[in-house]
């Protein structure tokens, strides 16, 4: 019973960022009641898939650590515009392509981690933050295309689930805290219901069981500007498995070589793959569960297990999905408002040092931020250039994320800069 309960409790925990990326992407996408049910349901049960696949030990797959997968936030923005741009079966035939990808370039991504020091990934973090949050203040006055768009109902109600979350993370500890944007969804549908805000009808329609249907929105389909989009994403995500991989391992005492790492990355990219063949989402490890086993001190795989199953058990059961689908938009709205600012506030983080160490980190950053978000807000720039070119142009994440990459060869890795690092650190030293 212990174990159930501590293996409910790390759910608990993730449950918030599992269901949230299908809410959003499906609704911004304009899928029905009954597909938002279905991507929910499926994303659920592939936590759980990806999870077990993660927390095993073989020679093939497997870090072997009490690690949970969800779904990245990274991958949000992406999804939207190219579900926007070339349909939703583009979405998940970059998906499989970068699962493949990962699978592909995991036993040697190790020697690739180099390319990705915190100013990149600090700079692409930041950058996907700012780009989602548009979308959390579209929902705060009702969803795209609302009648009542802007309503004193919809912006108390937003406002009113973000001031709910901040009073629990400010007043509370512990276990309390980490949920606190679940207890503010829960606490603002609450308050919905109570001014007719909350259409149930999804769940009377749902059924208590189903089965899971490979490729159920169509045959997937592969552009390669959407392709390279996820793949970025993809990299970028296994250099925040990484850490969450060497933070458990420092928890749990257990040390990893490289073909632990390797076969991380496997189960990661395995997925991923298995991600888009059941319309779900690109999967990595979630940093909020290392917390979680920080703070209770149980480190064993066995809870994990549960997690993954009860996951699983949840991926059947439809009416579970399609009560999650009765959150009103301005709730979600403002827990989105709360969660991006997050995300935007982990790249600050990352960035908070590497630009204390030198001008030239700060100039990758000014350039790269400064060329995702122009991207983003004004997409026209580069509609003369050739469309080969406009694979690198054409989303604010791949400018920036580019952008971030070059610049990092640039300026810290062409022999030149090397040198001087070097003698910096000598110095310091």
């Amino acid at each position: 019973m212990k174990t159930f309960t501590l293996g409910l409790q790390h759910l608990l925990a993730m449950y918030t960022g599992a269901v949230l990326i299908p809410l959003i992407v499906g609704g911004a996408l304009g899928l029905t009641s009954e597909q938002l049910t279905y991507l929910v349901a499926i994303d659920l049960l592939m936590c759980g898939v990806a999870t077990i696949l993660q927390i095993v030990n073989n020679r093939f797959f497997g870090i072997g650590l009490p690690v949970v997968l969800g779904c990245t936030f990274t991958a949000v923005a992406p999804m939207i515009a190219i579900g926007g741009q070339y349909g939703i079966s583009a979405i998940y035939g970059a998906i499989l392509a970068s699962g493949l990808f990962v699978v592909v370039i995991s036993g040697f991504f190790g020697k690739l981690v180099r390319f990705f020091p915190p100013v990149v990934t600090g700079t692409v973090v930041t950058i996907i933050g700012i780009t989602l949050i548009p979308v959390a203040i579209t929902n705060m006055g009702g969803g795209e295309g609302a009648s009542d768009f802007g309503s004193m109902t919809n912006i108390s109600l937003a406002f009113g689930t973000l001031l709910f979350i901040i009073l629990t993370y400010r007043f509370t500890h512990g276990f309390i805290r980490a949920i606190a944007i679940l207890l503010g969804i829960v606490a603002g549908t609450a308050a919905a219901a109570l001014v007719g805000k909350v259409d149930v009808s999804a769940v009377g329609e749902a059924s208590y069981f189903h089965m899971v249907e490979p490729f159920y929105f169509g045959m997937p389909t592969f552009e390669w500007s959407a392709i390279l989009t996820m793949i970025l994403v993809a990299m970028v995500s296994m250099v925040e498995s990484t850490g969450v991989y060497f933070a458990l391992s420092d928890l749990t005492g257990k040390k990893i070589k490289e073909a632990d790492l390797s076969r991380g990355y496997r189960a990661e990219g395995l997925a991923i793959f298995l991600g888009g063949i059941f319309n779900a989402f690109p999967y990595t490890a979630f940093s909020q569960n290392v917390g979680l086993v920080h703070m209770t001190g149980v480190k064993s795989r066995k809870v994990i297990l549960v997690t993954g199953l009860l996951l699983i058990a949840l991926g059947f059961i439809p009416k579970i999905a399609a009560l999650t689908t009765t959150i009103p938009a301005a709730v979600l709205g403002g827990a989105m408002v709360a969660m991006f600012g997050m995300v935007i506030s982990q790249g600050i983080k990352m960035l908070s040092s590497v630009i204390a160490d030198s001008p030239e980190n700060s100039m990758i950053v000014a350039c790269s931020v400064g060329m995702g978000l122009g991207v983003t807000v004004v997409p026209e720039l580069f509609a003369q250039l050739p469309s080969g070119v406009q694979i690198l142009t054409s989303n604010g994440i791949v400018a920036g994320s580019v952008t971030a990459i070059v610049l990092n060869i640039v300026f810290n890795m062409t022999p030149r800069n090397v040198k001087v690092t070097m003698l910096k650190e000598r110095k310091a030293s």
